[in-house]
């Protein structure tokens, strides 16, 4: 996998989302998110939602340039997570051939993790998704 594919989301509704200026605000993102009423799902869903809302987020943060906006949405029985960011001229790139203990591993679970993922860009903004089935 050399980059992830450009294209759009599927349409989601709207549930949870977050302004972020600092990696310091995670951990009140995912507590939020682990307690939030509109992940109905089981303790494993929830998990999966915090381990790629959070790598989305902390890579936007990072390396992403300005104000990042994340949100996990509902698109039919599964979960939309999508994370926007300042750089909308550099595409999510995961690690090839790099040592694990350097890290750059996270698109690889993500993509691992979902049923789809792609990114798009909008005006100056590059949005990052993934979406997530509830088992």
């Amino acid at each position: 996998m050399s980059g992830w594919p450009s294209a759009s989301p599927p349409p989601a509704r709207d549930a949870l989302s977050w302004a972020l200026t600092d990696v310091s605000e995670l951990p009140l993102v995912r507590d939020e998110l682990r307690r939030s009423h509109v992940v109905d799902g089981a303790a494993d869903l929830r998990d999966r939602l915090v381990l790629v809302l959070d790598e989305m987020a902390s890579n936007a943060l990072r390396h992403g340039g300005g104000r990042v906006e994340a949100a996990v949405r509902r698109t039919g029985n599964a979960f939309l997570v999508a994370v926007s960011d300042g750089d909308a001229c550099t595409p999510p790139t995961p690690a090839i051939d790099r040592d694990p203990a350097l890290g750059g591993l996270g698109l690889h679970l993500i993509a691992e993790l979902s049923t789809a993922h792609g990114w798009y860009v909008d005006g100056d903004a590059k949005t990052v998704w993934a979406v997530l089935p509830p088992a």
